[in-house]
């Protein structure tokens, strides 16, 4: 596929140069249209001794060829990343005032933004705006990730990690993903043909007042990750996505006719959403973090500052896990259940896992760690896998996409069990 990668000059330019070469090793002609600036982070040379192309910059260079207009008619996928606030404002704008501004504009294949810059910049009207702008367009804006930025300063600005804006990238193209025959994708199980699948993602959003929230910091990326490794395996899945992004959803349904979405908000959308769905589900993966409370009455006015303190009282939301095993919405189905834990001084994170697992009673409940830039908002997890007694039967790390399909070799030996008769055994079809 012909691919052209944008680069704009930010201090994470050099992470591009992980992705160039990521996406070269898939068999991809990538052809990198820096801007001058980033050229300052690094050099003309790196790109054309990766890319195997010619680089250029500016509008007037290889006039002959039309570059300006050539190279955007030619791509068949267009990834900029660092996107900087600049290069966001210029393409919001519709500028044409170098190379890659001007690719932008002619090309009529999916585009990916991949922004890096820091928290203030991100989080500028001007800069949401310019965002908003974009997607409007459909244009594909990533979110950034949260974690340590230039010098001491963290927050949310990062750029994602090169494996992350490519599979994101390339699950805009149906088939461009996993076309390697020795790959890793090539080498997926379809072990859940006719197997049907619930999975939950994000995070719910229990209203104060028509402006305020109470949220969690759950991106969904997991979750998506699950709908996606369980498609590619076979299954027909429904994601039931509380507050996902449009382009983290489009990674587990671009290029699928095998995910149908179902966008919910609070913790009641989705509990009714889920069961609805688990009526015809033989797997139902409780990945989202659903809100443990909520405010006992929303505002019909926006809240208004008091000059004090300000009292909220907050009432348990349903359990819909351990509603979910109490009272399945179709009798012998496998029930998965995720658990975000941080420990403290009564336990560690196993310990409450433990716990949790043989109190909700779902069959499996996979528990990772979250806080100081773990799970939440990242590419990668670290895993345990208990059963309903709290026994460890399996554990994972490393990309989310890897860490889906490692749940799912989990859900697999559960329901065969040790000689295909497992507790579950006969509960899946395929």
């Amino acid at each position: 596929m012909r691919i052209v990668l944008g680069v704009a000059g930010g201090i994470a330019a050099y992470k591009a140069v992980l992705l160039l070469r990521q996406l070269r090793e898939q068999g991809h002609e990538v052809r990198v249209v820096p801007t001058r600036a980033s050229l300052e982070f690094v050099g003309r040379a790196t790109w054309e001794a990766l890319s195997g192309q010619p680089v250029t910059t500016e509008v007037f260079e290889d006039v002959d060829r039309v570059a300006h207009v050539a190279i955007g008619k030619r791509a068949e996928l267009v990834v900029v990343a660092p996107a900087t606030a600049d290069l966001l404002a210029r393409a919001a704008a519709g500028r044409a005032d170098d190379l890659l501004t001007a690719t932008l504009l002619v090309a009529r294949c999916p585009v990916l933004l991949a922004p890096a810059m820091h928290t203030e910049m991100w989080e500028h009207p001007a800069t949401v705006a310019n965002v908003a702008t974009l997607r409007e367009r459909g244009v594909h804006v990533l979110d950034p990730d949260s974690g340590r930025l230039t010098g001491a300063d963290t927050g949310p600005g990062r750029l994602p990690e090169p494996d992350v804006i490519a599979a994101a990238a390339l699950a805009l193209v149906p088939g461009a993903a996993g076309t390697d025959a020795t790959g890793p994708a090539a080498a997926r199980p379809r072990d859940l043909d006719g197997v049907r699948v619930v999975v939950s993602a994000g995070g719910t959003r229990e209203p104060l007042d028509p402006v305020r929230f109470l949220g969690n910091r759950s991106s969904g990326r997991q979750g998506v990750a699950l709908a996606r490794a369980a498609a590619d395996r076979g299954a027909r899945v429904t994601l039931v996505a509380a507050n996902v992004a449009a382009e983290v959803v489009a990674g587990a349904t671009t290029g699928s006719d095998r995910v149908v979405v179902v966008p919910v908000e609070t913790g009641e959308e989705l509990r009714h959403a889920v069961r609805s769905a688990a009526k015809d589900a033989d797997v139902v993966v409780m990945a989202a973090a659903v809100a443990d409370y909520r405010p006992e009455t929303v505002a019909d006015a926006k809240l208004k500052k008091t000059g004090g303190p300000a009292a909220l009282r907050l009432v348990e939301t349903v359990d819909v896990l351990r509603e979910l095993v109490t009272d399945p919405p179709r009798p012998g189905q496998t029930v998965v259940g995720f658990a975000a834990e941080t420990g403290d001084v009564t336990g560690s994170v196993l310990e409450h896992g433990r716990a949790k697992a043989r109190r909700k009673g779902a069959d499996l409940l996979v528990v990772n760690p979250v806080g100081d830039g773990r799970a939440f908002g990242t590419p990668t997890n670290d895993v345990t896998v208990l059963d309903a007694a709290g026994e460890v039967v399996a554990t994972a790390a490393g990309p989310k996409e890897d860490v889906a399909h490692a749940v799912w070799d989990a859900v697999r030996a559960h329901v065969d069990g040790p000689a295909g008769g497992g507790p579950a055994a006969g509960t899946l079809r395929a």
